[in-house]
Parts: structure tokens; C-alpha cells; sequence
């Protein structure tokens, strides 16, 4: 590690650098010319970030961008070892080096502004942090000038921000190059085969962060935008999201970071073990699969005979949950993108709510509770606390939100009376959906939200945030225009996957959409899904006549857990396949889950994950010999049993489109 202020071979002045504790990673911070902010990121002594400019552009004062000198420079280390209430894994380690340093623009009255950087082994994070000063009141940020120059050539994996359809686009893979406004986490591979992941963390009370490649190989950060004057507006003193750098050998290694976590405060909530981890089941898949309807009418889905019907079903096979959308009234009309008339304490005549929710109990069921605002933020708000208090009252601990609406017309409330349109991911948006989840956690009620703004870790500090959508998700799958591609699930894991959980709602044992329309998997894949794809509240989306139809599949499905003990990323590749094997945080069980695309694939499987000395059976769901999702042999599964130790090595054979899942269960 360097302390100190040099000279570089440029003539650019050296503010300081740092090294990732195992000394892999480092960091130099220089002022250019002029004394411009830059960065930049060293891997294994080769450049991996070249110098990339730091700054902003503010509305309200001038840019903060040059003219800085350092007042002060500090540099320390941090090595503890935190528990998740729930989790991929039970104990994160969060061990780092840090950077801390203090600039001041003297021809600007002395105006100062920090910068912390924090390497760890598997990554960088970095932030600014505003102190409260008269030279600077009020920050109004019009951009960041934050850079992200890849120095090796490279390939991106990304999506567009935006757009219509916000997060829900599927996967683009190009050159680095050719990337153009993209949403985070944002993956990219370098031609000798380094893995990085573009995001931020802890993203409070800020617009969030777009990339968008300005040339060559340079990102610059873009602030999604606000409805009235700059993205941001702050006063006193704050600091940013942390803009972070994962970094690992391969894909799988981007996955076992927990960098993103450990950008984030500690757990403000206290004591949240009424935070459930669980599956559930309920009335959703058919009204996609328009046998059934949201809004009232003969077709009604969310009928008190019906949900019975549900909810005796979950008590049978030993799901905690239940989710109803479509309870409510205002799903008449179109709703989407207006939510004019949603109610958030009225159910439809032929819906009884406490009825209902008393039944589920006296069945060890809960309700899933559900709130649709239809983008319209302003009108949630003026209910959202009735509508807590009233799942609250009946015994409803965990809610599923949407904000289905385009990318930019979600409804906010105007100060002084009306309302305006603007990004569900702008600085408001931000704010709304965190008052959502504090709120909630005063009724003790966890928060899934769909439609929602990207996951940055928060969880971590308010652990009733328990899942997110956040991608395209099953539902594409149901109505098409189209469905999924084969790839879709692979990609998943290493872009979307890096920010946190995701609610995917796998388990379609019919594989077929609208009209019978096929999709793009064998059974064995949506098994193997419920390891592959975290999500902490897991909904077991298909028909009950096809779980009943399909018994022998349907008992992996049962039997998964969704809280684990530990999580291994055995192998994976981007967009082309991943096996994670996953310890059940409430017995000796190991899961692993393998996926694929439409490549036939064969992977070996070292069980040395497995306690030595320990025979295991291994409950195996596997593809069979004719398997291949383009054909109706995507039903063709293999169950079968075998014993098994530490130094067994099976052959995960996947059909094209294919999976496998396998529970261990110590003898």
C-alpha cells in the first residue's frame, strides 16, 4: 500500500492509492491538469480501469469538476464478519481496504467535497461524500461526471434504461463499443477472460444510476431524470450511492461477491424474525393464462371459492402462502398505468378478506398480500398506511407491490395539490419505494416488490425488503411477444441476479403459455430454477391441475427450501450455463440446481461440498435421454435415487433448453 502525495510518469499528481486486502486490486486517485478528479484500477499489476474522470454538473452553482487540491488523506482497513436473517449464505464477511480522501476547490470560497474509496478482494466501491458547508447549501446535481474507462477490449451483457418497459428487456449481448444507455448491473467480460459488474450501492434518497457509453470503452454515469429541474436535489450534508466494480476470473466468481451487501448499512430494523422466507401459491398464472380475470365480472379470479380452493391446496403439500391478486376494487377498466380506482381496503363483493385470511390460518396458511397501484404513486400514498394496517389486523405478513406503468408515467403527488408523471427510478421514485418499506416494517409486514426500482443491497439494512422483480419475469412466458428466449435464465444469474433477489415465480410444469403456446424449457430446468434463481418468498406459479397432474416433479418443488446456510457457484458461464449448489439453513440438506441454454451440455458435479466422512442420498431430477425443449420430449424427466459421499463426482447431463435438480440428503 502507497501513503502519501507523488508524482506519476505523466505529471498528473497522485492523491493516493489502495490495495484490496490480498494486494490483487488497486487503486491510484490522481488530479489532471487543471485539477480534475480521476481514477483508476490495477489487476494483478494490468490496467483494468484506465484513468476515468470523477465529478458533477450542478444547476445551482458551479460544476465540481476542477480546481480541487487535497486537504486531507486517510487510509484504513476493516475486517468483520456480519449474519443475514435470511439469505444466500447465513455469514458475510466484509473485509476491505479504504481510501479516504478530502479535496477542496480553493478559487470556489474553499468548497469541499470527499471521496472514499473501498477495495475489497472481489471489487471497488466508491462514493462522494457532501459535507454540510455555506458554500453549498444545496446540491442540485444536473449529472455525475463519473467514468468507467475499460481499458481491455471487451464484451457487455446489458439492457436498455430508459425506455418503455424500464427493467423488463431482455439480455443484449455486444461489444463493449456498441453499448448504449444501460440500466445496472451492467456485466462485462475483457479479452483475457476478467468478469466485471457495473452497479451501485445503497441507493437512497438519489436518482439512480444509468450508464451510457459516451466512446470507445468509456461509461459515464447518467442520473435517471426528474420531472422538475436537476435529477438531485440534496441539502446538508449527504453522500451518493456507492458506484461499484465487481471483479473475478469468471462469472461464477461475480455471483459469490458480496460486495454490494457490504456497501450497506448494518440491519436498522432490530429484530425481524417475522420476516418468513417461504414458498407460496395462489391466484396469478391463470389469469395470465386468461382463464381467469383481475377485474370482476364472470371470470373473476379472486373469488372466495377459488382462493378456498388455493389455500387447501398450499395446507395439503406445505406452502406457508397464498397470494390474490385482484382482491381489491379498481381492476375494472384500464388500470395499467393509471390506477385511478384502486382500493387498498376494499375487496370485491365476492371476495371476503378476513374470512378468508381467518380460514388460511386455521390451515397454517398465510394470505400473500397485494397492492397493484398501477404506477400511480400519488394515490398508493394516500392509502398505503390503511391498507398496512388492515393486512396487519388480519394476519397478513408479507405483500406483493406493483407499479405496472411505461418507463417515465408513474403518477406523483405535486407539492401544493395535483399530481405529475415521472421515472418509478428517479430521485422521488427512490424515495417512495423506501417509504413503502419503512412504513411497512411498523406493521411488521415484508415487502416484495414488482415493477420496482433496482435492488442496491438495501435489504441488508431494512431486512423486511425480501425480494424484488426487477426483469423480465415468468409472465412473458404466458403471453409471449415474445416469450423468453432459451438463454434468458443464464443471463439472469450474472446481470440481474448481482443486485439481489429476484421473484422469477419458476415451476411451469406444463411449459406452455397462452393457447399452448411452448416454452423454452424442460421440466428438469424449472426445477433446477428454484436453487438457480434466488429468491428468498418463492411463488410455485403453475395450475393446480398441472402440480396434481405432474406428482414426481412436483415433490422437488415441495420439498426446496428458500433460506440457505451457505451458497457454492460450482461453474457457469455467461448466457450459456450455471450450477449453484445451496445449503438449507434448517437441516443438513444440500440443493443444487444446473441450467442451461439451447446447448446440450455435460458437467461434471464434484460433491466435495458434501461433509466428508457423511454418506448422502441424492434425489435427482434429471433430463432424459430425449429431452429438448424445442419438442414435446421437454417432459421427458428422469427421478432417480443414489448414495453418495464428499468424493463422489457426478455427470450432470442437460438436454438442450435442459436442467437438473438434485436434493442430498445425509443417511
Amino acid at each position: 500500500m502507497m501513503l502519501g502525495v507523488v508524482a506519476s510518469a505523466n505529471a498528473a499528481e497522485v492523491l493516493g492509492t489502495v490495495s484490496s486486502p490480498d494486494h490483487s486490486l488497486s487503486v491510484e486517485v490522481q488530479l489532471e491538469d487543471g485539477g480534475r478528479l480521476a481514477y483508476s484500477v490495477q489487476r494483478r499489476g494490468k490496467p483494468l480501469i484506465a484513468p476515468s474522470h470523477l465529478g458533477f454538473l450542478l444547476t445551482n452553482a458551479p460544476q465540481l469538476d476542477n480546481g480541487f487540491t487535497l486537504a486531507r488523506q486517510a487510509v484504513s482497513s476493516h475486517d468483520d464478519t456480519w449474519e443475514q436473517p435470511w439469505g444466500e449464505r447465513r455469514y458475510v464477511r466484509n473485509h476491505y481496504q479504504e481510501l479516504r480522501l478530502e479535496l477542496v476547490q480553493k478559487a470556489l470560497d474553499n468548497r469541499r467535497l470527499a471521496l472514499v474509496f473501498r477495495v475489497f478482494d472481489d471489487g471497488v466501491g466508491f462514493r462522494y461524500e457532501f459535507p454540510d458547508q455555506q458554500q453549498l447549501p444545496v446540491a442540485q446535481i444536473s449529472d455525475e461526471l463519473t467514468e468507467f474507462v475499460v481499458a481491455p477490449p471487451s464484451t457487455a451483457w446489458w439492457q436498455e434504461a430508459g425506455e418503455k418497459a424500464a427493467l423488463e428487456y431482455a439480455t443484449r449481448k455486444t461489444p463493449l463499443a456498441e453499448v448504449g444507455t444501460a440500466n445496472t448491473p451492467l456485466t462485462i467480460r475483457t479479452q483475457d477472460g476478467t468478469h466485471i459488474a457495473f452497479h451501485e450501492a445503497a441507493l437512497v434518497d438519489y436518482a439512480s444510476m444509468w450508464l451510457r457509453k459516451v466512446e470507445g470503452q468509456t461509461l459515464r454515469a447518467h442520473l435517471t431524470p426528474s420531472a422538475f429541474g436537476p435529477p438531485v436535489e440534496r441539502r446538508g450534508a449527504f453522500t451518493t450511492p456507492w458506484r461499484t466494480m465487481q471483479i473475478a476470473d469468471d462469472a461464477a466468481g461475480l455471483y459469490m461477491s458480496d460486495l454490494v451487501l457490504n456497501l450497506n448499512e448494518p440491519n436498522k430494523l432490530g429484530d425481524v424474525s417475522w420476516v418468513k422466507p417461504s414458498k407460496f401459491v395462489g391466484v396469478w398464472w391463470e389469469m395470465h393464462l386468461e382463464r381467469s380475470t383481475w377485474g370482476s365480472g364472470a371470470k373473476h379470479g379472486a373469488t372466495t371459492a377459488n382462493t378456498r380452493r388455493y389455500i387447501d391446496f398450499a395446507a395439503r403439500n406445505g406452502f406457508r402462502g397464498v397470494l390474490v391478486e385482484g382482491w381489491n376494487l379498481g381492476w375494472d377498466g384500464n388500470w395499467s398505468g393509471s390506477g385511478s380506482s384502486f382500493s387498498f381496503t376494499q375487496s370485491y363483493p365476492d371476495f371476503d378478506l378476513p374470512a378468508l385470511s381467518a380460514y388460511a390460518q386455521q390451515k397454517g396458511v398465510r394470505l400473500i398480500g397485494h397492492h397493484e397501484t398501477g404506477g400511480n404513486i400519488a394515490r398508493y400514498e394516500q392509502q398505503m398506511d390503511a391498507g398496512y394496517q388492515l393486512y396487519a389486523k388480519l394476519g397478513v405478513d408479507s405483500i406483493k407491490s406493483g407499479y405496472v406503468t411505461d418507463g417515465g408515467a408513474a403518477i406523483f403527488p405535486s407539492a401544493g395539490g395535483g399530481t405529475h408523471f415521472g421515472y418509478t427510478d428517479s430521485q422521488e421514485g427512490v424515495r417512495h419505494y423506501l417509504k413503502a418499506v419503512t412504513e411497512a416494517a411498523r406493521y411488521k409486514l415484508a415487502i416484495d416488490t414488482h415493477e420496482p426500482v433496482k435492488d442496491t443491497g438495501l435489504r441488508r439494512t431494512y431486512p423486511n425488503w425480501i425480494s424484488r422483480e426487477g426483469a423480465r419475469g415468468m409472465e412473458y412466458n404466458a403471453w409471449g411477444n415474445p416469450i423468453n428466449s432459451v438463454d434468458h435464465e443464464v443471463n439472469l444469474v450474472f446481470t440481474r441476479m448481482l443486485s439481489g433477489p429476484m421473484d422469477y415465480t419458476p415451476g411451469i410444469l406444463s411449459l406452455e403459455g397462452v393457447k399452448g403456446r411452448p416454452i423454452n424449457s424442460t421440466q428438469a430446468k424449472q426445477l433446477a430454477s428454484f436453487v438457480v434463481i434466488y429468491s428468498p418468498v418463492v411463488m410455485a406459479a403453475d395450475l393446480i391441475e398441472n402440480y396434481e397432474k405432474y406428482p414426481g416433479p412436483f415433490k422437488f418443488i415441495k420439498d426446496v427450501p428458500t433460506d440457505w446456510a451457505d451458497t457454492r457457484v460450482l461453474h457457469g458461464s455467461l448466457g450459456e450455463y450455471v450450477t449453484i449448489a445451496r445449503k438449507d439453513r434448517r437441516s443438513e440438506d444440500w440443493y443444487v440446481g444446473s441450467i442451461t441454454d439451447g446447448q446440450a451440455r455435460t458437467l461434471p458435479l464434484s460433491l466435495d461440498f458434501l461433509d466428508a466422512g457423511k454418506r448422502y442420498t441424492a434425489e435427482i431430477y434429471r433430463d432424459g435421454d430425449q429431452a429438448d425443449y424445442r419438442s414435446s420430449h421437454r417432459f421427458d424427466i428422469v427421478i432417480e435415487k443414489q448414495t453418495v459421499t464428499a468424493k463422489t463426482v457426478l455427470q450432470l447431463k442437460l438436454a438442450p433448453g435442459g436442467g437438473q435438480a438434485i436434493r442430498f440428503t445425509p443417511l
